[in-house]
């Protein structure tokens, strides 16, 4: 928890911190919590209203399942969302022999830095194509 919601949250912390404030001022952060607190209990209002109609609607939903003797279990299939298919991997573009190891590079991404000292020396890219 932050120290901000630490101090707004425990009572003596608070009014310790509120200390120096005029009665003007305090009574302009009560305006501004009071706002907040109405606008925090309206979005609750409205977000516990949808859930009721969502549980209704599933509640329904059930019911017309149990009228003619489908269960959950009988969708399996149908409920479930085909996973996505990984894309191969591109194939490499550049190679480099560096003592006896040979490094492939797709083009893509950070140019590795045996290529870079290669390019830095003076040597193109496409010395190094496949």
């Amino acid at each position: 928890m932050s120290d901000f919601l630490e101090i707004l949250t425990h009572g003596r912390r608070l009014k310790a911190a509120v200390k120096e404030l005029a009665l003007e001022d305090l009574r302009e952060v009560a305006v501004k919590l009071e706002k907040i607190i109405a606008e925090k209990e309206a979005s609750v209002a409205q977000e516990e209203a949808a859930n009721a109609e969502r549980n209704a609607k599933i509640e329904e939903i059930r019911l017309q399942m149990e009228a003619i003797g489908l269960s959950v279990d009988d969708l399996g299939g149908v409920a479930t969302k085909a996973a996505p298919k990984k894309r191969a991997p591109r194939p490499a573009k550049y190679k480099i022999d560096v003592e006896g190891e040979t490094i492939t590079w797709t083009g893509q991404g950070r140019m590795p830095t045996v290529f870079k000292n290669q390019v830095d020396a003076g040597r193109s890219m496409d010395d190094f194509l496949i």
